[in-house]
């Protein structure tokens, strides 16, 4: 069968190998519980090195079309289909209505702007012309530029911050790259790079940021890009210093890896926005997001810097949407100028802090190590996250696992709390938490993942 295979396959790249095999699992070919070949028997036949059969194999993993079932061989399952963002399903699917949900990462609907006015002003104006209008509205290009923390190569508008990083990764990005995150991240950037075929690098984080050691060290293996999060990092809510993003930058000057920022928490961050920009702007994106500050309907996020990677984004994409509603944007402009929104954000950034601080200072009291001194969410020690979820939801109580949001294992396990929706009551809140953390490491050290 060894043979057969191997004269079925016409591209000898990791890709082309994944795709073969699919194509003959899906035909019928190759038939459920079928065993394949061997790594190195393949890539004997193909004339190819073991790690392009693995990469192949893995590819073919991730899709759930075979199974790696160690010793005993790799069997074919089925038709690949498009994989299951297994890390975000497991911070998102509980076991239903929650009297207090602390899981969602998203604002406070009531400490959003309001939207009426803005729509009503924009509500009977004609903003598309053409399909071949410029993707971003002129008037809000001009605002986002004025605020834009460097002078942005090239600017233009998507859906949301995850959309950003879909179409700026798979831009730069290709099977067996390797990326370069913060240890402790948001779980779809790692659902989508492990769907894509990256190696992922983990670097570490402590109060200022991205260590310094780590990155030097990440940047060994030559990622093609490193994404960070410089504000209110999701799920550590610690936000990079400007003298941290100095040392960064200058790690990052002898290199030709991409930086590409997501300023994800936006205006209701505390903290001010040290950009790597600022000191590498040919070699860095920011995607700046409306969603947590503005709207989460807004679905918008702006896009600046690194002309040449923008420009592949903006021309791949008129394959496809073209552009972001105009409409939206037209919106989104209002909001930005508006004296209304500025105060209504600067209420929600300082609501969010006071929601924040009091839950870490009520948490360590107790003994438990907690971080979280910016944004809405808050990183918690506890002895077994399993226990400590099922236990918190027994009270009513919704919180994420901390294991989605790492690359690799850690000592320590976690739950990521949301802050924006707590009230009253914190105290009694803190006592639950600590009930269920059990006996954690207590206070944290300096670097915090």
């Amino acid at each position: 069968m060894s043979t057969a295979l191997a004269d079925s396959i016409a591209d000898r790249s990791a890709r082309g190998i994944a795709a073969a095999v699919s194509r003959l699992i899906t035909e019928g070919s190759l038939r459920p519980g079928e065993r394949l070949p061997t790594v190195r028997i393949l890539a004997r036949q193909l004339g190819v090195s073991p790690t392009t059969v693995s990469e192949a194999w893995q590819v073919l993993g991730d899709a759930g079309a075979i199974d790696a079932r160690g010793r005993l061989g790799t069997f074919v399952v089925g038709p690949a289909g498009q994989p299951t963002p297994r890390r975000y399903r497991s911070i998102s699917e509980g076991p239903g209505h929650y009297a207090l949900d602390l899981s969602t990462g998203t604002p406070d609907p009531a400490l959003l702007p309001d939207l009426a006015p803005a729509l009503a002003r924009i509500s009977r104006r004609s903003l598309t012309t053409s399909y071949l209008d410029d993707p971003v509205l002129p008037e809000l290009a001009g605002v986002l530029r004025e605020h834009w923390p460097f002078p942005p190569e090239a600017l233009t508008v998507v859906d949301g911050a995850m959309d950003a990083l879909d179409r700026l990764i798979t831009t730069v990005a290709r099977l067996g790259d390797r990326v370069a995150v913060e240890r402790a991240t948001f779980p779809p950037l790692l659902d989508l790079l492990e769907q894509i075929g990256i190696e992922v690098i983990g670097v570490e984080v402590d109060d200022d940021g991205i260590t310094v050691e780590s990155l030097a060290a990440a940047l060994a293996h030559r990622p093609v890009a490193l994404v960070t999060q410089p504000r209110a990092l999701n799920p550590l809510g610690v936000s990079t210093s400007a003298a941290r993003a100095a040392q960064l930058a200058q790690v990052l000057r002898d290199h030709t890896t991409l930086v590409i920022e997501d300023d994800h928490a936006g205006d209701i961050a505390s903290a001010p926005l040290a950009s790597l920009g600022a000191h590498l702007p040919d070699r860095t994106v920011l995607i700046r997001s409306f969603s947590k500050s503005h709207g989460p309907d807004l679905r918008l996020a702006a896009v600046g810097g690194a002309g040449d990677v923008i420009g592949k984004m903006v021309r791949r994409r008129t394959l496809g949407p073209g552009w972001s509603s105009r409409l939206l944007q037209a919106v989104l402009a209002e909001l930005l100028v508006g004296d209304a929104t500025t105060e209504a954000i600067g209420r929600a950034r300082a609501a969010y802090a006071e929601r924040r601080s009091t839950l870490v200072a009520e948490l360590r009291s107790r003994g438990v190590g907690a971080s979280g001194s910016d944004g809405i969410n808050v990183w918690v020690d506890v002895a077994d996250e399993r226990t400590a979820q099922v236990t918190l939801a027994a009270r009513g109580i919704g919180v994420a696992p901390g294991a989605p949001f790492l690359v690799g294992p850690s000592e320590t396990d976690h739950l990521r709390l949301t802050v924006s929706m707590l009230g009253s009551g914190v105290a009694a809140l803190a006592d639950e938490i600590a009930g269920a953390a059990g006996a954690n490491s207590g206070r944290r050290s300096r670097r915090i993942a």
